[in-house]
């Protein structure tokens, strides 16, 4: 089978882009032939395949009228749609996988899959089919305002990146989707790795489209489980506000006593500093942005993880390396955290505006070894069952197979 794969970014910005290559990875020692379809960037890993490859839209360089042509390239991108024709009639493949496209590459390129019969399977990783800004969620609340085609919502909210020019053009850009039918016209299966973020979609869009479930892959690193007691609570991650990490800190105001690591980098790393010196909150370590081996030392050394958010996660990977290091996870009720965590069997879950709960299940799982080192062994457990390359390979050759035949 050979498999065309197309996605925003060539080089690892996030879980997106991990999703994106592993599944080339897998299809590859499977003996599939893959070729890539992206963006031009210099930071890009090496690709046969980047003669094919589009220039994404700049907006942070030249004068308006730049500006504006280049926000013309968001709802439908013509170039991205000739390359993406050349690369097909040239690599010819059975089947086309999409990740993210939305705004870098568009939606044209689906148009062609169409014209030519393949059939397309497109992995949602966020809400951008659904929501203007991609995460249902703007200025610190949960948003569905948008809900029934009113994206006008998106500007009067000025839910993209807080300006009206930006919201402007995301509302622009959904209008044009919406009135293209972009999405149902031409994507024979939408795979989600939550049910939360599947059912949200039903009850925006109702059942007018066939959808599958498929688990983020993840590559398992291979350590043992260690009775090794943690040493302190760790939050890891992006420091933005959607991200809940100032109601972590609030819950960590009642637990002085606690030692605690937050790692990571954003916009909101200076707050969050400031706010815990203010606080004499001395506990509370932040080492900055931390990747690659030595954030597995911190992970192993911990004694759980926190995930905080206050938006609807469809599938942190944060949560799965805490479970590879048999760490049980501290997560918030928002989007497809509870479906990973599961109350009680690998962690445990709280209501994600209260402080005052958050604070208690810290310290539940801080005073209690026995506990924390039980859910951790089902967390470990469940990555070892769910998680390897054998059975995600066997999962997307079941969706791959409800389209091709």
């Amino acid at each position: 089978m050979k498999v065309l794969l197309a996605h925003k970014f060539f080089k690892y910005n996030g879980g997106a882009d991990v999703f994106f290559f592993e599944v080339g990875r897998v299809l590859k020692e499977n003996g599939h032939e893959v070729a890539f379809f992206s963006t031009e960037d210099p930071d890009n890993l090496k690709s046969d395949y980047s003669k094919y490859f589009v220039k994404s839209p700049n907006f942070n360089e030249g004068n308006i009228f730049h500006k504006a042509k280049e926000f013309v390239k968001i709802p439908y991108n013509f170039e991205a749609r000739r390359k993406f024709s050349k690369l097909i009639d040239d690599f010819k493949p059975d089947i086309i996988h999409v990740f993210n496209i939305i705004t870098h590459i568009s939606p044209s390129i689906l148009d062609v899959a169409h014209k030519k019969k393949i059939p397309v399977i497109i992995s949602c990783n966020d809400y951008k089919h659904i929501c203007p800004n991609y995460k249902l969620f703007h200025h610190g609340k949960i948003c569905e305002d948008c809900k029934g085609g009113k994206y006008y919502k998106c500007i009067a909210n000025k839910c993209s990146h807080d300006s009206y020019l930006y919201s402007s053009a995301s509302a622009v850009e959904s209008y044009i989707h919406n009135f293209l039918n972009i999405y149902k016209k031409n994507i024979d299966l939408f795979l989600f790795a939550s049910d939360f973020m599947a059912y949200k979609t039903v009850e925006f869009w109702g059942d007018e489209f066939k959808w599958g479930k498929l688990l983020n892959p993840f590559k398992i690193p291979n350590i043992s489980i260690s009775e090794i007691k943690g040493e302190y609570g760790l939050y890891f991650g992006r420091l933005i506000d959607e991200k809940g990490v100032d109601i972590l800190i609030e819950a960590l105001k009642l637990n002085k006593d606690i030692p605690f690591k937050i790692v990571g980098d954003g916009p909101d790393l200076e707050q969050l500093k400031q706010f815990a010196k203010e606080n004499d909150l001395d506990h509370i370590e932040f080492p900055g942005a931390i990747w690659g081996t030595q954030l597995e030392e911190i992970i192993r050394d911990s004694k759980f993880v926190v995930v905080p958010s206050i938006w609807h996660e469809n599938f942190p990977y944060v949560i799965l390396q805490a479970f590879a290091a048999a760490k049980p996870v501290i997560g918030s009720n928002r989007g497809g955290i509870p479906e990973l965590v599961v109350d009680n069997e690998r962690g445990v879950v709280y209501d994600a505006n209260s402080p005052v709960e958050l604070a208690k299940k810290i310290k539940l799982f801080y005073e209690n070894d026995d506990l924390c080192f039980r859910l951790g062994k089902n967390a470990r457990k469940f990555v070892e069952d769910n998680f390897n390359d054998s059975v995600f390979y066997e999962q997307l050759m079941i969706n791959y197979k409800k389209v091709l035949k």
